[in-house]
Parts: structure tokens; sequence; C-alpha cells
């Protein structure tokens, strides 16, 4: 492999530093303002990031020009330790470029619907702040021109979103979402930290340069453990198995922020950390087959269970957990399919930010209801949120000429061309989950706009106003047409990030997985919309057990309550009668001594002068008596 070097930062690319800090002041003066930015705060919030999101197109466009595409800008230096230097320096590159036109466009769209959906809200200068923050610190990451840059942001993600998915902490559910994510966060992210240290300890650097070009003299023990840890710490963050339950629950926040998480931001920051370090990942074949096992049972985990699920937003995370399982199994399959994991997600930014936003509008004309058995005839009332939402929905089951047809074929043809029954086992799951994700986005599109009306007495659904239908639009041109310009453009444009992408050869071919795919697709969602085309939810007895257990997150809460919460709280409940039986009881036995010993020795204390003197006299006797028994031996 050829030494990678990264050449300095030139012209408009050495103003990437303005990327961070657009966002990162405008979350400054909304927070210190206060009250008196609450008339303007939320506009400054959306300037901010359109900004931003100018000068990512300025420096994109920049960059396509340079023969070497890389502009590396050191700043100054954070740690100096011996042999070892940390510098804040960050990186654009091609694939940090397209992450951040990702994380500015679609967040810019999604901050415009958010000043509509939280008019009503008197935080709502606050909940801006925040959104700042929070794209503020994904720029960190994607920026980042070393692992502990990365980790900054890493973990500003993690504090920006906590504060967002429990913004309204007066919801006890929204409270305790809030804090599940972070605290399952920090559990995975202790997987990065210690590989860091244990690229430290091998390589004596956490710079990407310096760890790609010496990650070849790594032993096979020390390439595993550095890959299977920035595993951990990507499941963590993208809410793949076994770390999945926090992020249905991050529905308890504004629909924005559900958005925003898991659209462009949050739930992309574990693809990205395997594709930024490709070069690692590929010298071990344990660690990709790894990361292809998780994808794979995560993709299906999420697409059983949003067949089950009745509130519109949760079956949205949950194919959230299913599409990002998806981009797992490519980037684990590593050569060509690290872009095709990439290209899923940006086809993933559009498609499910739209499809998130519509269910918000949906939410916005039902007052706040999520129930898509209370549904049903919106289309009538809602023609713009019906057809956005339509192109989403068929964005995501991949139908053509939508962008997931464009996207996620691709990663199920490299799947088929696995070596041996791997190919067939994990080329079979991903087509599995094709046909469930047609079956049950099928079943949230009809329970929501078509069928019988199933309102409630209270509700007048009608169309959202412009402020939240213009970014549905544009996110639904996305859907449609994002997918075929990303398949041309972007794997040419990943070449000097993952090199050449090569074509592969396996079980089937792309034709056959094409026709094979679609097949499928139609399948599942005729199934759907057969089902539930009259509104219909009820479930057959020979089905009952089954969506049970879907409905229960197939024992996924159960499981990490059995692993984790009881041993912990057992834990801690053994820690605390130990402190007070065990540390306390020693520390309050030894005072309960002395105080007895003292309440004994004061009946010596009588305050008489001649009891005083006869203790003398005879401690006097004593001593003398003692000196005299010396001297006569």
């Amino acid at each position: 492999m050829d030494e990678i070097s990264y050449a300095p930062a030139e012209g408009v690319l050495s103003l990437a530093w303005l990327l961070i800090a657009l966002p990162a002041i405008g979350a400054a003066v909304l927070l210190l303002t206060g009250r008196r930015s609450d008339k303007w705060g939320h506009w400054l919030g959306v300037a901010t990031i359109g900004g931003a999101f100018a000068l990512a197109l300025a420096m994109f466009s920049s960059l396509a020009g340079l023969e070497n595409k890389s502009a590396d800008l050191d700043l100054f230096t954070i740690l100096s330790v011996g042999d070892l230097d940390i510098e804040a320096n960050l990186l654009f590159d091609p694939l940090s470029a397209v992450f951040c036109l990702l994380i500015t466009g679609v967040g810019f769209l999604i901050h415009v619907y958010a000043v509509g959906y939280m008019a009503p809200d008197a935080g709502r200068r606050k909940f801006f702040a925040y959104f700042n923050l929070f794209v503020a610190a994904m720029l960190i990451l994607v920026l980042g021109g070393n692992y502990f840059m990365t980790f900054i942001g890493w973990e500003g993600v993690g504090l920006a979103s906590y504060l967002l998915i429990s913004f309204w902490q007066m919801k006890p559910a929204a409270a305790t979402a809030g804090k599940k994510a972070f605290l399952t966060n920090r559990v995975a992210d202790v997987g990065f930290l210690l590989a860091m240290f244990t690229m430290i300890g091998a390589l004596g650097t956490v710079d990407f340069a310096g760890v790609f070009n010496g990650a070849a003299s790594l032993s096979t023990g020390t390439s595993l453990a550095i890959g299977l840890l920035l595993l951990a710490a990507a499941c963590g963050k993208s809410g793949q198995f076994p770390f999945q339950t926090w992020l249905p629950d991050a529905m308890e926040g504004p629909t924005p922020v559900s958005a925003l998480i898991h659209a462009a931001t949050m739930v992309t920051a574990g693809v990205y950390l395997i594709a930024r370090s490709h070069v690692i990942f590929s010298l071990n074949a344990d660690v990709q087959t790894a990361v292809v096992i998780v994808g794979a049972l995560t993709l299906l985990f999420g697409a059983v269970v949003g067949c089950a699920k009745d509130d519109i937003k949760r079956v949205l995370a949950w194919s959230t957990v299913s599409q990002i399982g998806y981009m797992f199994l490519a980037v684990g399959l590593g050569g060509g399919a690290f872009a095709l994991g990439i290209i899923h997600l940006l086809a993933h930014g559009f498609f499910k930010a739209g499809l998130f936003l519509g269910s918000g509008s949906v939410m916005h004309a039902m007052n706040d209801q999520t129930d898509i058995r209370r549904f049903g005839g919106l289309w009538r009332k809602m023609p713009l949120t019906y057809a956005t939402f339509a192109a989403g929905w068929l964005a995501i089951i991949g139908l053509f000429p939508f962008s997931g047809f464009f996207t996620k074929d691709p990663i199920i043809h490299d799947a088929f061309a696995r070596e041996g029954w791997q190919g067939w086992a994990v080329g079979g799951a991903a087509l599995l989950g094709a046909a469930l994700t047609a079956f049950y986005m099928t079943r949230l599109f009809v329970l929501t706009f078509h069928g019988p009306k199933r309102w409630t007495d209270d509700v007048h659904p009608h169309e959202s106003p412009a402020i939240m239908t213009v970014p549905l639009v544009l996110l639904g041109l996305g859907s449609l047409g994002a997918g075929a310009l990303m398949a041309t453009s972007v794997p040419e444009w990943l070449t000097p990030v993952f090199g050449e992408p090569h074509e592969v050869h396996g079980h089937l071919s792309h034709m056959q997985v094409t026709v094979a795919t679609t097949v499928v697709v139609v399948l599942g969602a005729g199934l759907g919309w057969f089902l539930f085309r009259n509104g219909t939810d009820e479930v057959p007895r020979a089905a009952a057990w089954p969506v049970r257990a879907a409905r229960a997150d197939l024992g996924g809460e159960a499981v990490n309550r059995g692993l984790f919460e009881r041993p912990s709280r057992l834990a801690a409940s053994a820690s605390v009668a130990m402190d007070g039986r065990v540390v306390d009881g020693a520390v309050n036995g030894l005072a309960a001594g002395v105080g007895g010993t003292s309440r004994r020795l004061l009946v010596l204390q009588t305050g008489f002068v001649r009891s005083y003197a006869l203790s003398i006299l005879s401690g006097a006797v004593i001593v003398v008596a003692a000196l005299m028994v010396v001297v006569v031996q």
C-alpha cells in the first residue's frame, strides 16, 4: 500500500475551522443572550447552518480541483508528552467532504422545518442553540484529522443528543430516554478510548496518517483488538446490535431531533468511523466478518421489530436501525463496498429525513397523535405531505427509479459475493431485510394515508405551513434523484480514500440480484397493501406470538435488564450495604468504643482536690516502688 499523506490546506480550504465555528458561535450566542434572543434566535440558528452549507459547497468545489484531494489544517497542539504529540488539526478530504455536505445541507432543511414545528414551544431559542451545538460537534467528528479530534466530536455529539432527546424533560419518558442514550453511548465509548490507547502503545500516535501507514506492522492480535474496539464504539453510536435499544427511545425528543439524529448526523458516525478506519479493518478478515455479522443481524432485527410497531416515529426509528445495518454490512464487506456503504448513507440522509419530517407534519395535523391505527385517509387532507412521504417510502423500499434502488441493491449483490456459504447466508439476510422493509414501510404508509379515516373527534387534519412543506418537497426530490446521481459519481469521488473500486463476482450476477430484490420488494409491499388497505390492524391468531415478540423488541430490553441493569442494581445494593455495615460500621464502632471508654473514665473525674492528691500520691508510691525494685536487682 502506498504511504498515506495529506496536503496542507490552502485558499478556501484553510477555512475548514469556520465550518465548525459558525454553528458553535450560533449556539454560544443563543445560550448566552438568553430570553433577549427569543424573537430572532431561531433565525440565527438557521443562518449559521446555511452559512456552513455554503462554505462546505465552496470547499467541495475547491477540493475537486486539487490533484491530491486532501487538505490538512493544523490549528494548535493539544498535548505533547515525550514522543507523543496530539494536534488539533482538521482534515478535509473526499470522505469528510461528503459528510460535511450531508450534515450541513440536510441539517439546514431540518433547521428550516423546525422553525415552523417548534413555533408554539416557549423554549424554541434554547432548542436551536442545542441544534447548532449538535451540528458543530458532528462537524468536529468528521473533520478531525486524528482519532483524538474525532473523539472530541464523538463526545460532543453524545452531549448534544442528551440535551435534545430530553428537551421536553417535563415528560418522564423523555428524561429517561435522554439518560438511556447518554449512558449507552458512554459504555460503548470505552471501546474508542481503549482503541486509542492501544494505538498509542503500538504505534505511538493517533494521527490518521501515522496509524494507517504503520498499521501493516501491527501484529494480528493488535489489529484485531483495535478493530473490535472501534467496532464496539461504532455499534454504540449507530445503535447497532447489541446497543440498538437506545435509538427508538430517542423518539421522545421533538421530531426535528429525530430527523437530525437518524438521518444526517449521530447514527451515521459509526459508519464514518469504520469507513475512515478502512485500512485497519481491511487488515484483518476476522474483524471484517464481525462487522458483517453485526450488520446482518441488526438489519434483520430492526426490520422484524418495525413490522409490529404502531407508533409512526418508532416504525421509522427501527427502520433506521435496519438501514444502518445495511451500511455496516457494506463497510464490513471491504473493497469497493466501503463506497457502497457511504452512498447508501447519503441516500438514507435524504429519504429518512423526509420520512421523519413527514411524520412530524402528520403529527402536527393530528394533535400530536402517533398511533397509525388512528390515522387513515390523510392523503386527501395533506397532499404535499402525502406526495413527499410517498417518495421517501418508494426510496427506502428500493423501487426504480428512486434512490434506494441504486444504493441498496449493490450492497445485496456484494453480500452474495462472499465466498462459500457465507455469501448465501449474508446475501439471503440482506434480501430478506429488503422484503421486510417493503412490508413494514407499506403498512406504515397505507395505515397513515389510505383506507377509511379512523380519527378521533377532536382531530381536524390539515396541511402543514410552507415553512414545513418546502423542506419536505426538497427532500422528496432528493429521494427521487439522489440515488442515481450518487451511484454514478460518489465511488469515483471516494477513490483517493478507498482506492480504485473493483468488480466483484459472486453467487448471483447484478441482474439476478436486481430481479430477485425487485420481486421480494413487490411481494412485501403487495402483502402490506393487501393486509392493511382497509385500515384493519388485527393480528391473525397464527401470527399472535411473533407479533407480541416483535412488539417487545424481540426481548432486547429484557436481555439488557437481565445482563446489565439487574446486576448493576445488585452490585449497587451490595456496595451500599458494604458501605453501611463494613466501612461505616468500622468507623462508627471505633467512635462508639472511644465514647464508651470515655464515659467509663468519666467517673474518675470527681472534682475533689483530695481525690486528685490521693491519685498523685498513689502514682508516686508506685513509681518509687518500681525504681527501688530496679535498683535492688
